[in-house]
């Protein structure tokens, strides 16, 4: 693996920058199961997974949502 100095990643562009976090996002993302969650967190998540279970015609689709984000 090729380590860069975050001073140079600091000076690319900011477009290139916001690409790069968004694929070390995405790549966090992939293994979430690394991701450690306080107890809060934990019961939080819990909570709204039983609500969308008790509801699931509630709510809005995470597509509408982004679009409805991207759009402001």
């Amino acid at each position: 693996m090729n380590r860069v100095p975050i001073e140079q990643i600091l000076e690319l562009p900011v477009p290139e920058r916001v690409q790069l976090a968004q694929q070390i996002w995405e790549s966090v993302f992939e293994q979430t199961e690394h991701v450690p969650l306080t107890a809060a967190q934990r019961a939080e998540l819990e909570r709204r997974w039983l609500a969308f279970q008790q509801h699931p015609d509630e709510g809005e689709a995470w597509e509408d949502v982004k679009r409805s984000l991207l759009d402001e």
